[in-house]
């Protein structure tokens, strides 16, 4: 990506900041954020600040005949191209394939003449901090010590005084590893509302749900794979065929809380909407996917709208740009 590009990056990203972004953000420096996140990681380079570790692909993705029911975007409404990335938690790109208190991301970019829609899905229902200032000491609390591990110590400390940052962790470690990318489900924990051509909005939070159904590994399985599988059993897979995905919108009721992403809504009790199927069909190059950043702030079409009450996904963009400036120097 060319130096002009990436400095339009950041000039968007401080104007999103100035209009609005740096309120709902509650004064965390993104920066600090950023520089966090690369910390709690070894601070490695040429890398994301999360997701450091993945594997691009690319496939398509068909809308189901209810999708334009409840969105107006043009992306419901036919068969598009769809660009991803699988992805580990994390700004470490050696982490463990193997390590279950870490998220799984799939992050998608469908192409449309019109303009892009990108999401960004991992493998829990809630996120790991409800606030930047949270996200920002919750890093900084898992930075390696001298020794090259963090504080164990501070870390618990931290979760007894703020309990809703322990959820996500809970959700992960009281299920089996995933055996696959492709083997998981994936939330989008931010609520989106989606708007048809009428002008009914409907609030919802997005999902992937694995059609291979949920496939974990035992104990054992575990301990006999090398701590990098993903990339050549999803390799293996594709050849056979597609792995695809159902994109659900779980809609949301009266009272569902919005602007916090560590609670969960209770999937069990609410009606949910299948928006389309994703198929993905082959890997990509890692430049395919690294060229930028997948923005689901600032890509997002008319229909389709991220939650203006969650500070958690306003600072996503600019702190999106920054990632993308540091591995790209």
């Amino acid at each position: 990506m060319t130096s002009t590009r990436l400095t339009q990056l950041s000039a968007a990203s401080l104007m999103f900041l100035a209009a609005g972004g740096a309120a709902s953000a509650q004064q965390a420096d993104t920066q600090a954020i950023v520089d966090a996140l690369f910390k709690a990681g070894g601070n490695q380079p040429n890398v994301r600040a999360s997701g450091a570790k993945g594997t691009c692909v690319k496939g398509t993705f068909t809308p189901s005949a209810e999708a334009p029911g409840l969105s107006k975007a043009p992306h419901f409404t036919k068969a598009l191209p769809v660009t991803a990335r699988f992805s580990m938690g994390g700004s470490n790109p050696k982490v463990s394939d193997k390590a279950k208190p870490v998220t799984r991301g799939f992050s998608m970019r469908i192409a449309d003449p019109a303009g892009d829609m990108v999401f960004v899905f991992i493998s829990a229902p809630v996120f790991s901090t409800k606030t930047p200032q949270q996200l920002l000491d919750f890093a900084t609390v898992r930075a390696p010590g001298p020794d090259g591990k963090p504080d164990a110590d501070k870390i618990k400390a931290f979760g007894d005084a703020n309990p809703e940052t322990t959820r996500q962790a809970a959700w992960l470690n009281a299920r089996p590893v995933p055996a696959s990318f492709a083997g998981v489900d994936y939330w989008g924990v931010h609520a989106y509302t989606l708007t048809d051509a009428k002008g009914k909005a409907t609030v919802a939070k997005l999902k992937t749900v694995a059609v291979a159904g949920q496939l974990g590994l035992s104990d054992d399985e575990v301990k006999a794979k090398p701590d990098a599988f993903y990339a050549d059993e999803l390799k293996e897979r594709l050849a056979q065929g597609p792995a695809s995905f159902d994109l659900v919108a779980i809609l949301g009721e009266a009272g569902d809380p919005t602007g916090d992403p560590t609670v969960q809504w209770p999937e069990e009790s609410r009606k949910s909407v299948k928006l389309g199927t994703l198929a993905i069909t082959a890997l990509e190059p890692a430049a395919t996917c690294d060229g930028a950043t997948f923005d689901p702030v600032a890509d997002l079409p008319e229909g389709v709208a991220g939650p203006a009450d969650d500070p958690m996904f306003a600072i996503r963009s600019p702190a999106y740009a920054i990632s993308l400036s540091r591995r790209a120097n």
